[in-house]
């Protein structure tokens, strides 16, 4: 049995919780996808709320994946006790609120969505993900497991792609807002894009107005982050993974405009 799986980049803003809506039960049935992870981690441009992650779950999401601003709201915390299906990424303490990882039931099929944090430039406090994904492997049973690895390297989420390569069946990196060209599959049979880019505004830097960010770098005085407006993208990435096996077999990325 072959099972589709649709990886939805960073939900910014208002904007891009709106397009989400609008767009990705449709995305899914036209590429007829079994199953759907969207991190939303910027849903309320910096962190998500609890109304937000409904959204987010009423939009189409199976499972909902966060990262670095996970703590940014605090009324998330119980939320993530509450419901199964965010996950907040598995190197943080484990007396953190939430989970980090979870399988997940789909027809007859089991799916294990895992959430990791890189520590290049992003918290150090946080546990090796390395490590951390390794044993969280020794636990799972199920050959068809999801890895979204939020991360400001290029270069450790890819490293993170091929340290996993033949061990898990996709590997998609988030948080730096960019769509990458490499959609591929592994040498190992792990399907693996380094960026998936964002759901959000078009003419934005990373989803916030232009001008907000021009003026960080020229060193205006910081104040809080506001979403661009205008037309709006969805990006991610499907992978098509053989449920057998747990291999994948094709990977690309796919942009709605």
């Amino acid at each position: 049995m072959k099972l589709r799986i649709l990886a939805v980049g960073d939900v910014v803003g208002v904007p891009g919780l709106a397009f989400l809506t609008e767009n990705l039960k449709a995305l899914k049935a036209e590429k007829q996808i079994d199953f759907a992870v969207v991190n939303g981690e910027n849903a309320n441009v910096v962190g998500i709320t609890p109304k937000q992650a409904d959204a987010i779950f009423a939009a189409g999401a199976d499972v909902i994946t966060l990262g670095n601003h996970t703590w940014t709201r605090y009324e998330l915390q119980p939320y993530l006790e509450q419901r199964k299906r965010i996950l907040r990424p598995a190197n943080f303490a484990p007396q953190c609120p939430g989970r980090g990882w979870g399988v997940f039931q789909v027809r007859s099929e089991k799916i294990c969505v895992v959430n990791l944090m890189g520590k290049f430039t992003l918290d150090p406090n946080t546990d090796n993900p390395f490590l951390v994904v390794d044993d969280i492997l020794d636990q799972v049973e199920t050959p068809i497991v999801l890895v979204d690895m939020h991360a400001e390297g290029t270069s450790e989420k890819r490293a993170m792609g091929f340290y996993l390569d033949g061990r898990v069946s996709a590997v998609w990196g988030t948080h730096t807002h960019v769509q990458t060209s490499d959609a591929d599959v592994l040498p190992e049979g792990t399907g693996y894009i380094t960026d998936l880019g964002m759901t959000g505004p078009v003419q934005s830097v990373l989803g916030i107005a232009p001008e907000q960010s021009i003026g960080k770098f020229l060193g205006d005085p910081p104040r809080r982050y506001e979403a661009a407006m205008g037309a709006c993208k969805l990006e991610g990435a499907i992978f098509e993974i053989d449920s057998e096996s747990g291999k994948c077999i094709s990977a690309e990325a796919v942009r709605v405009r």
